[in-house]
């Protein structure tokens, strides 16, 4: 077969149809995907990996081309050939994304969790405990946690890759109808190969990525639904090239021999670039005549398929990767905090191994007749050597495995509350929140920075046709006939008049009604506010139209009376909509039109055109019907220039049943405006004028021009444009420099404008955020000003905010002028830079240290997208950081998803704060990984965004709930939990380094080796576990009340350094308390006989009684929320321990055990004695009665804002009971109010203003007058100061 062209080919008919998903851009190298069950027909979404990751795994000899590190150059695949494509040794169809089989699951899983360190180090505990000369506990002490924990984590993984090779299996054996030898034959999918030919029936999964040869459809069409792929249920269509359409036979397809060469195997869902050698010809292959693994086809009969690449090769597959383990901050000060455990314990352990070999050379050579070394140890110091890694066994409960075990069911119990959360269900859609993961749950109560999508997620993203502009004149509801803005309250009208008026407008009707108003009248507009008058009219009636959607509504008459009296440029306006999109059209029955628009503002301008007369009632690869004012006419669809990020515009040329030839374009007007010919400067003006005031008003805008071209001229530009779709190289490149040449010098249409509403809550939402001291950044592909107003609609733009910066620079220089000018108009309010230091010296010096903390005012900052290509530069991405977060509110438009991605990721690097990124579409996949926290919206736009994120509901407004009381909830019980663990067991662990001192060192421990095994286990797992599960300080209602409660997660007060010290600290007070008190009363304490009371047994009850009676008090006092639950797991675990206790001292354990149990009866003569319990009792009031005392002051000098807020709610209590008990006296004679003699004065007012939500405010009430902010604002600064950025600048400090 020649691989060169000797003839040209006919032109194909032009790619058309359903647009390519929205593109998702390449992801920072820190960026995986998730691991996607889509093979299994589960949805999946599109996650793109880096250039660098796409093949990996590929065979090595792919290709005759490739160089020397084996990677595929290009793809030959030629048709009906196994025996040639067998030779590049391409993958299988077999897909495999489980990890284990029978043999290898034992040892990969141990491996792989004997890959964490904590299992690494228990690990070696065991077998040091292995060790006779070295041990003083049983093998079982650290063998029964560490297996059990083990054992877990083993089922939990098995049970996950059963599943997958269930999934595996269902899919790898699906059957296929392939062609061979000239037969179709029933194969399973896993033996299907690159280069058969295969055939799908309808509602079918396309089984690897074929070419699309030729369908039951004319013109070789199909019809896909990439659900799996990019989560739009819409259907898109694609296409043959018209050579092998006419293949439909089954004998011409087994003669068919063509050899595709395109690109290797990529993770590009949108794009493929490849040329079809068949008799002597090529023929240029783009992604329209592509058939993706995991879409399934719809209203299609069949179709065939030649197989390009499969399995793991397939684009499905490639954007199938490992998922990115996030980690939380917590996660990552435990981390430290156990390295510095672990390096306390060596410290423990080496003082009591000196102490050892002293003792033994100073004291226990005198014993060797009764005491003698063992066979291995020669000296003092070896036996001090052997000590040390006693010690190192005994000690190691200050770090219990148990530790990590508890986190995860706890990080488990706190998803499902999110998952149940009845309030966080949108009823509409029947969707509940979801946790998709469950390791951040408490990083939602730290988070700072909220970056937000606008489209879909602060708005609805339902399209609504609301303006437009024809040749100069504006149509819009208000215009005459159409004045439902205004409602008149009666007054005197003069004779004759309706009392409908409308704004002033020119008069373009020969009919236009003048009013006149006799008196005075009252106005009001639909928020009640005074305003015009009129009255709210009826819709404009489309009856004329049997084809019209009844569901469209429109409120200005006047633009259907343009379109009955035959104005030829409204005409050609709605003839543009009609025909210069990418909606399919579906007729059900007669005159039941449904159209499958790709985006739902390209639904919203056909179903438009539709109602004013213009249907979109069909089409084929060559020809598009539309029904203009009830005559059907057929236009010749010569080109389809389409849509994409870059273009920002799409064009369609047709010919017209005249034979003239025109071009059609819409798109955005920051692109468009610029193509438009000189001479429609004039109405360009108007136009620009009407698009700057549909934009102020928050509507998304589109501007629509046309051009027509001569015969001769198309025909040359259609040969350039089919020799730059054939070009091997930058064929995208040359495509877009053909579509440029042809897309110019248009004439001016006019605009459209579409509304996108907010979503219920969203104001709201933002503002008790803003509150909680969470910045919020919208990032936004829309114009500025529709964004501008959008901020002023959801509250994060006010009218008493000090400036909105604008920034709108073209180049470096601007950028940086602009924003130089903004930081001095906020240096220059607030006059606190100090210390004799200038502005630069501040920026340039090595801490960065904000200059602009102690900004006074409110300001926000509104940056473009070209501007902020400028500003995230590395030279200026300081600067512009510096003054984006000393603003309240940031919003930037016009911004690709990349500048998305690199936005959060700025804020990431600079900035210790917590980011948390929420979109609904595949435009904010990366912005939503880059995040530390990924939320999606499920909303109109598909699930590519839910499919890639962390959390995920239907509304923006759960977003308050989900930081606000789960987020802050989870935070405070993870903190709560770690102190109290971290607590017990140094408590539980220090009492052996006392004990030492008394042994000779000698690693002999204080409590019976089943009490060791069992403290972590059994006697105060589920008490602590109760708490971290189930623990709440203020109720959800006061959580939202109060949005400030969310700020010391934000510090991330709750659970630090200090916080770990301290509780370090109580745990070796108490265990100095619970050693030393015991002893010195055992010393010399007797029995109720007069014999002497310390033994070695009865210390060890007395001590273990003692500890877990104070650890229970301790959680008891730990403990804000009471349950059953708590009650029951405290009490009685108190109760299973004294159960067991007495059971291993009992006549029964040891008659079966003798060596094991030798103590009989010694627990109950212990507690039997009335000195012991004095001892209990005397060890826990010392242990306890200081955390009470130091609690008290704390609580009356410096409360905190949630025991304020816990203060006031019981205040309201008491006074709903006295108002109950007031109102059984009956007392009538009396107005005054028990009220103000339990509150002071203000507070109400500081409730309604929404100021109530500073800290020290709060605290003022009830307890001091005393402010307690200062010390949230020193950690405030101290934070900010410590950070290696400018970004602690942008908080500001509380207002006290």
């Amino acid at each position: 077969m020649a691989l060169c062209a000797k003839k040209r080919p006919p032109a194909p008919v032009p790619p058309w149809g359903a647009a390519p998903s929205e593109p998702l851009r390449p992801r920072t190298d820190r960026q995986t995907a998730r691991p996607s069950p889509a093979q299994t027909g589960i949805m999946t979404v599109p996650k793109e990996m880096p250039e660098k990751w796409a093949r990996a795994g590929a065979p090595p000899s792919w290709s005759r081309k490739k160089p020397s590190w084996g990677t595929e150059e290009e793809r030959r695949a030629r048709a009906n050939d196994r025996e040639y494509n067998e030779r590049f040794q391409y993958a299988s169809n077999c897909i495999k994304t489980s990890k284990y089989n029978i043999l290898t699951f034992l040892p990969v899983n141990l491996f792989e969790q004997f890959q964490e360190v904590a299992n690494t180090y228990f690990l070696f505990l065991l077998i040091l405990q292995l060790i006779p000369q070295i041990s003083s506990l049983s093998w079982f002490t650290t063998i029964v946690p560490l297996v059990l924990v083990l054992t877990i984590t083993a089922v939990k993984d098995a049970t996950d890759d059963y599943f997958r090779h269930k999934s595996d299996n269902q899919v790898n054996n699906r059957q296929s109808q392939v062609l061979i030898n000239g037969i179709l034959q029933q194969e399973q999918w896993m033996n299907v190969c690159v280069g058969d030919i295969i055939k799908l029936e309808n509602n079918q999964f396309v089984a690897a990525d074929l070419l699309l040869l030729s369908s039951s459809e004319p013109h070789g069409l199909c019809y896909i639904e990439t659900a799996e792929l990019d989560g739009e249920t819409n259907m898109k269509v694609r296409q043959a090239i018209p050579v092998t359409s006419e293949l439909g036979d089954i004998s011409k397809l087994a003669k068919f021999d063509g050899e595709v060469i395109c690109e290797p195997p990529n993770n590009k869902l949108d794009k493929f670039s490849g040329t079809l050698y068949w008799k002597e010809n090529k023929f240029p292959l783009s992604n329209q005549n592509m058939l993706l693994r995991g879409c399934v086809l719809r209203n299609t009969e069949w179709c065939f398929g030649l197989v390009i690449f499969a399995g793991p090769d397939t684009k499905l597959m490639q954007n199938s990767g490992r998922t990115k383990f996030k980690r939380t901050s917590i996660d990552r000060l435990m981390n430290t905090l156990v390295l510095w455990i672990f390096g306390f314990l060596v410290c423990m352990g080496v003082i009591l191994a000196i102490g050892n070999a002293i003792w033994e050379h100073e004291v226990g050579t005198r014993f060797q007749v009764y005491l003698p070394w063992d066979e291995a140890v020669d000296s003092a110091f070896f036996s001090g050597f052997l000590s040390f890694w006693s010690y190192i066994i005994i000690l190691n409960t200050v770090v219990p495995i148990s530790l990590y075990v508890s986190v995860e069911v706890i990080r488990l119990g706190h998803s499902y509350f999110i998952n149940w959360d009845k309030k966080m269900f949108c009823m509409k859609k029947r969707t509940p929140a979801e946790a998709r993961t469950t390791t951040l749950n408490e990083e939602l109560g730290q988070v700072e920075y909220i970056f937000s999508d606008k489209t879909g997620t602060l708005t609805q993203n339902i399209m609504v046709f609301n303006k437009c502009s024809i040749n100069g004149r504006s149509y819009a509801p208000g215009n005459r006939g159409a004045p439902w803005l205004f409602e008149v309250k009666p007054k005197t009208l003069a004779p004759g008049h309706t009392g409908q008026v409308g704004p002033c407008q020119p008069c373009w009707s020969l009919d236009s009604p003048c009013v006149a108003v006799q008196g005075p009248c009252d106005v009001f507009d639909v928020l009640g506010h005074k305003a015009e008058l009129g009255e709210r009219p009826e819709p404009v009636n489309f009856s004329f139209n049997p084809l019209a959607d009844k569901k469209f509504l429109f409120w200005d008459p006047t633009l259907l009376e343009a379109v009955k009296m035959g104005d030829p440029h409204t005409h050609e306006f709605f003839r543009l909509l009609s025909l210069c999109h990418t909606v399919m059209s579906e007729e059900k029955n007669e005159g039941e039109l449904y159209y499958k628009a790709q985006s739902p503002d390209e639904g919203a301008l056909v179903t438009a055109a539709r109602n004013f007369g213009f249907v979109f009632r069909s089409r084929t690869p060559k020809t598009i019907t539309v029904h203009e004012m009830g005559t059907a006419i057929t236009y010749q669809l010569l080109a389809i220039l389409d849509f994409n990020n870059i273009r920002k515009r799409m064009s369609v040329i047709v010919r017209n049943p005249e034979g003239k030839i025109r071009l059609y374009c819409k798109g955005a007007d920051t692109i468009l405006l610029d193509r438009l010919h000189h001479s429609t400067q004039e109405l360009l003006n108007i136009t620009t004028d009407h698009l700057n005031e549909y934009a102020g008003e928050g509507l998304r805008t589109l501007v629509l021009a046309y051009k027509d071209l001569d015969e001769e001229y198309y025909e040359e530009w259609a040969e350039r444009r089919l020799q730059a779709s054939l070009a091997q190289d930058s064929r995208e490149d040359r495509l877009a420099s053909v579509y440029e040449e042809v897309e110019s010098d248009m004439m001016l249409l006019g605009a459209t404008a579409i509304e996108d509403k907010l979503q219920q809550g969203v104001p709201e939402t933002i503002a008790l955020l803003t509150l909680a001291n969470i910045k919020i950044w919208v990032l936004t592909g829309d114009k500025q000003e529709t964004a501008v107003n959008i901020g002023y609609s959801c509250k994060m733009l006010t009218d008493d905010m000090t400036e909105v910066f604008i920034v709108t620079g073209h180049t470096v220089l601007e950028v940086r002028e602009e924003l130089r000018k903004a930081r001095e108009k906020m240096m220059d309010s607030s006059r606190t830079v100090g210390n004799g230091f200038t502005y630069q010296e501040k920026l340039s010096s090595s801490k960065l240290t904000s200059v602009l903390e102690a900004v006074a005012g409110e300001y926000a900052l509104v940056i473009n997208g070209h501007s902020l290509a400028h500003a995230l530069e590395a030279d200026m991405e300081l600067e512009f950081l510096e003054t984006a977060c000393a603003c309240k509110a940031v919003i930037c438009c016009r911004v690709t998803p990349l500048q998305k991605a690199q936005v959060v990721e700025l804020v990431k690097k600079y900035k210790k704060a917590v980011t948390l990124a929420i979109g609904d579409g595949a435009n904010d996949v990366s912005m939503i990984k880059t995040a530390h926290i990924g939320v999606g919206i499920s909303g109109q736009e598909g699930i590519q965004a839910v499919l890639a994120s962390d959390y995920s509901f239907s509304q923006f407004k759960f977003l308050q709930r989900l930081l606000l009381v789960h987020g802050r909830w989870s935070y405070l019980r993870m903190c709560k939990f770690l102190c109290y663990f971290f607590y017990k067991n140094f408590a539980f662990t220090m009492v052996h380094f006392w004990f030492g001192f008394f042994c000779g060192f000698s690693a002999q421990t204080v409590y019976d080796q089943y009490f060791i095994t069992l403290y972590n286990i059994v006697y105060t797992s589920l008490p602590v576990l109760a708490m971290g599960v189930f623990d709440q300080d203020v109720p959800e209602q006061r959580s939202m009340e109060y949005p400030k409660l969310y700020e010391p997660g934000q510090l991330n007060l709750l659970f630090n350094k200090r916080e770990f010290f301290i509780c370090i600290a109580q745990g070796i007070y108490t265990s100095v308390l619970m050693f030393f008190i015991p002893y010195g009363v055992f010393a010399e304490a007797t029995r109720d006989d007069g014999t002497q009371l310390a033994d070695y047994q009865s210390f060890a009850v007395t001590v273990a009684t003692s500890l877990v009676i104070v650890v229970s008090v301790q959680i008891g006092l730990d403990t804000g929320y009471w349950t059953a639950i708590n009650h029951f797991f405290i009490w009685g675990s108190l109760a299973v321990y004294f159960a067991i206790l007495f059971a291993m001292h009992s006549n029964g354990l040891f008659d079966m055990f003798p060596n094991q149990f030798r103590f009989v009866g010694n627990a109950q003569n212990t507690l039997a004695q009335p000195t012991v319990w004095l001892t209990i009792v005397l060890t826990t009031v010392v242990c306890i009665m200081p955390v009470v005392a130091f609690r008290f002051l704390r609580l009356n000098l410096k409360p905190d804002l949630s025991d304020t807020v816990r203060y006031t709610q019981l205040v309201r209590k008491k006074q709903k009971a006295q108002h109950r008990c007031m109102r059984r006296v009956g007392r009538t004679g009396s107005r005054r109010s028990g009220y103000a003699f339990s509150h002071q004065e203000g507070f109400g007012e500081l409730i309604m203003s929404g100021k109530n939500m500073r800290l020290s405010s709060l605290a003022l009430s009830g307890f001091t007058t005393r402010s307690s902010s200062s010390w949230i604002e020193s950690l405030r600064r101290k934070k900010s100061d410590s950070a290696s950025s400018p970004s602690g600048g942008a908080d500001k400090p509380l207002k006290g």
